[in-house]
């Protein structure tokens, strides 16, 4: 049984193995209080140290974690990280929930037609869905 309710979210995300610089752009497969998931076009070994990023704040989310799993779909593979500071896992929850405003944010776009800053967009999901929103 999973410790934690992972959270589907569909934001860019960066990585890169701590000892190279080079950053890879992926997918944001699925978030959680205990880490993530991201597809990956490259396999990458459990055990490996990453630093990952979440351009969707100023300053970006940035945090490194440890490659716990990788499994190849398809034409891609999914990694999962975990993240073992209790400090880092507070920062990705509030991503989390940056992740579900985005997504508020595009469906209001989609369906009504209105076009919402971020803070319109943050106080209008914490009014409806804050309370759905596991603790």
């Amino acid at each position: 049984m999973r410790q934690y309710i992972r959270h589907p979210s569909d934001v860019p995300i960066r990585y890169s193995l701590t000892d190279l610089a080079k950053q890879e752009a992926e997918q944001l497969k699925d978030i959680s209080e205990g880490g993530l998931c991201f597809s990956a076009q490259a396999a990458l070994q459990p055990g490996a140290k990453v630093q990952i990023e979440i351009p969707i704040e100023d300053p970006p989310f940035a945090a490194e974690g440890t490659v716990i799993w990788c499994d190849k779909l398809d034409d891609h593979y999914e990694i999962g990280v975990q993240f073992a500071d209790d400090n880092e896992q507070f920062k990705l929850r509030m991503v989390e929930q940056l992740c579900y405003i985005e997504r508020y944010k595009k469906d209001i776009l989609i369906n009504e037609g209105r076009e919402l800053t971020g803070e319109e967009a943050a106080l209008e999901w914490i009014a409806k869905h804050a309370d759905e929103f596991p603790r």
